[in-house]
């Protein structure tokens, strides 16, 4: 019995040992290989790479802007690095003031402004430049997240050109002149230079386009004087050993009255002469009509009105006074001189004088 029951315990044990390799409870499994990571994913104990990055490119302003990814409250302060390259560079630099003028090395903000200034020398603008940016923690290196990549611009290339920066308007004798200054001043003036577009039209009119100018002072010919013109500029960046031109943004509407040239002048001097000569006629005209229209109007309003003798006056002043003593002493020596006058009748005419003061009728 003991020989049949090693046999029998012979032919199990091949059985057993299989069932136990396959068991998934066995501690003695081989550990899976970790995953794969591919080359744009963070490893879970890295920072999450910053997200939509943009470089804005506006006249000389120069402004690399991102937005952070999504950070667990445990991870703590976050920092950013940015780093550049130019084409003949190998290996990527940091941004800091000795090499750019700015200081974008371990930053909490998510800009980082390369715009020329004072200190700021910003990039070279006809320069091909590569940005990355990442984030990091404080002292925990290994933790920095995988870089994210900014697509290389050239400044020249890819800026956006604004209006003009000023533009005055001075109207002439049928024209305008137009004095402007560019969106940006050059460097290079050899390299890089700005041309200049007007578009300008009569109110109520088809606009029209002259262009070309090179330089900044620019005089419309040829327009009606005494008229309302509106215009606007637009500047273009002419790049002149890359043959490229970059269209820039229009300046604001004005509008302006164009002056008159000399003939209008001239024209305008004739009819208000004549235009004042027309007008006192014609006021001339309606005062003699006037004159003979009422006329005896006229000479009523404009008689004297009677006066009182000097001598009635006086009496009416002193009435005690006899009115012919006073005329006695007001009448001149010369008015003192009697002249005799003769009546003579006949004796029917005493008695018709008679009959009419007595009431008796006259006899015939």
């Amino acid at each position: 019995m003991s020989v049949i029951n090693r046999l029998m315990e012979r032919a199990r044990g091949p059985r057993r040992r299989l069932c136990a390799q396959s068991s998934p409870l066995s501690p003695f499994l081989p550990a899976l290989p970790p995953p794969v990571l591919g080359p744009f994913q963070d490893s879970p104990s890295q920072l999450p790479a910053p997200q939509n990055t943009k470089i804005r490119l506006y006249n000389t302003e120069q402004v690399l802007s991102w937005e952070p990814g999504s950070l667990s409250h445990e991870a703590g302060p976050v920092v950013y690095q940015v780093q550049f390259k130019y084409p003949s560079s190998r290996e990527w630099s940091d941004v800091t003031v000795s090499s750019v003028g700015v200081n974008c090395s371990k930053i909490s903000a998510t800009e980082c402004d390369f715009t020329p200034t004072g200190l700021s020398r910003g990039f070279l603008r006809y320069f091909n430049v590569s940005l990355r940016v990442r984030a990091e923690l404080p002292g925990l290196p290994e933790r920095a997240s995988a870089w994210a990549l900014v697509p290389w611009f050239q400044h020249y290339r890819n800026v956006t050109i604004g209006p003009p920066g000023h533009v005055w308007v001075t109207p002439g004798e049928g024209s305008l002149v137009i004095k402007l200054s560019p969106p940006f001043n050059i460097a290079d003036p050899s390299m890089v230079t700005f041309l200049y577009y007007v578009r300008y039209w009569e109110k109520t009119g088809i606009p029209q386009v002259k262009g070309p100018f090179r330089d900044s002072s620019i005089v419309l010919r040829d327009l009606q004087p005494l008229r309302q013109y509106c215009l606007r500029v637009q500047a273009h960046l002419l790049w002149k050993s890359q043959d490229l031109s970059r269209p820039g943004h229009f300046s604001n509407v004005s509008c302006h009255e164009t002056a008159a040239d000399a003939s209008t002048k001239l024209q305008r001097v004739v009819l208000v002469a004549v235009a004042t000569f027309l007008s006192l006629a014609g006021l001339a005209g309606a005062c003699v009509f006037l004159i003979l229209r009422f006329r005896d109007l006229i000479k009523h309003c404009f008689r004297s009105p009677p006066s009182i003798p000097a001598q009635i006056g006086e009496y009416l002043k002193d009435p005690a006074q006899h009115i012919l003593e006073a005329l006695d002493q007001d009448s001149p020596a010369e008015d003192d001189a009697w002249e005799s006058v003769s009546e003579v009748s006949s004796p029917e005419q005493e008695q018709r004088v008679l009959s009419r003061a007595e009431g008796a009728p006259p006899t015939l």
